[in-house]
């Protein structure tokens, strides 16, 4: 039998974690929805103990978020937000952290909010060039995390070049790689240290569950990120890593169609008179389209563009009625689920933002982001031609 290792991405997402049970046959794995475990004796247990820190259908799911990866290790976490302060938390007070600029509000709230008054420094800069990376770190730099693309604003970061620059200076690489998914962006193999998901977006692809992941390639690192996982307990329910390891196995399928959705959609809203700009990296007028096509891929090879898209409206005024005459296209927070969905950044995903800084990246209160989904695309195209006409 081949080695797993070498099994393509929708056979390892269909089946790395998601071997049969032994003891029943059952092709659905068991959801182990247990607090604590029987020991045999005092220090004799089976491989686990308690479910904070290891539990059967969690173990199931990291391994298969390590192999779509192409990684070793992956630790869950109970939202996004929970993986992204536990790598954060690996620091000291002192030490210096490079973040996207216009990456997700709520990374900024915590940051700001919270680690900061822990004595962590925060810097938030421009990632799109490596070049400026480099013109930032300091000696007590310790991380670089960046968001590729970023949201809303769909910037992006060569991986390859900012991960040589990182290696230069011995400093960790993060990489939010929630908008393009495993299944489109695998920054492990361009050299990044460790890859952050908010598994609550497309991984789990279908809105009702929250969770959150840690990938690396480096034993030390896991290793201190399963101590943080540990020790602060913020941790998936059996239940939820089990809804995960189910919806992966469709990951590719649905992610594929999404996009493909959204670079039809891009191309046609490009050509819409009424919005000022439209933000896609599939778009030949986005300046960082050769990076796109340089790193967002597909297993296959295939380049591919990713489900996001935002665009600026005339008025605040037109961005209400033209949100409030979606029918198709639902109002809410999030992304990377089956169903469409709108919202508008400067209001919604970053009201944490201080205003100044909002408008300094170009979030404007008239900043429209669509998550597109797997509808037809018809029915889509149809949503948003009516709306954009009142």
């Amino acid at each position: 039998m081949a080695n797993k290792k070498e099994w393509k991405f929708s056979t390892k997402a269909i089946h790395v974690g998601n071997e049969a049970d032994k003891m029943t046959g059952s092709v659905s794995p068991p959801i182990h929805l247990t607090s604590t475990f029987k020991q045999d004796a005092i220090g004799q247990t089976r491989g686990f103990d308690y479910s904070r820190v290891s539990n059967p259908t969690r173990q199931r799911v990291e391994q298969n978020l390590a192999a779509l990866e192409g990684a070793s290790h992956a630790m869950a976490f109970s939202t996004g937000m929970a993986a992204t302060t536990a790598l954060f938390q690996l620091f000291s007070a002192g030490d210096h952290i490079l973040i996207s600029r216009n990456t997700y509000g709520g990374t900024y709230r915590m940051s700001m909010n919270v680690l900061s008054r822990q004595g962590i420094e925060f810097e938030w800069i421009d990632t799109r060039d490596p070049a400026n990376v480099d013109k930032h770190i300091r000696p007590n730099t310790k991380l670089v995390h960046v968001e590729t693309p970023t949201n809303p604003l769909l910037e992006l970061c060569d991986l390859e070049e900012t991960a040589k620059v990182c290696k230069k200076h011995h400093v960790l690489m993060g990489v939010d790689n929630t908008f393009m998914s495993p299944y489109g962006q695998r920054p492990i193999e361009m050299g990044v240290d460790i890859v952050m998901h908010s598994s609550t977006k497309s991984l789990s692809g279908h809105s009702d569950i929250l969770g959150g992941a840690l990938i690396t390639n480096d034993d030390e690192l896991a290793e201190k990120l399963q101590f943080m996982q540990k020790a602060t307990g913020a941790v998936p329910s059996p239940f939820d890593c089990w809804l995960i390891l189910r919806s992966t196995k469709t990951l590719d399928l649905r992610y594929q169609k999404a996009a493909d959705n959204a670079n039809v959609l891009a191309w046609w809203l490009a050509k819409q008179k009424k919005l000022d700009r439209v933000i896609y990296p599939g778009l030949k007028s986005h300046p960082q389209y050769d990076i796109a096509v340089k790193q967002q891929r597909t297993p296959n090879g295939d380049v591919i563009f990713g489900n996001m898209i935002s665009f600026d409206i005339s008025s605040i005024k037109a961005r209400d009625r033209f949100i409030n005459k979606l029918e198709i296209f639902t109002l809410a927070e999030s992304l990377g689920g089956v169903e469409s969905l709108v919202c508008a950044p400067y209001n919604m995903t970053h009201a944490a933002v201080p205003e100044k800084i909002k408008l300094d990246m170009g979030i404007t209160e008239t900043l429209v982001r669509l998550s597109i989904g797997i509808e037809d695309i018809d029915d889509l195209k149809t949503d948003l031609k009516n709306a954009l006409a009142n």
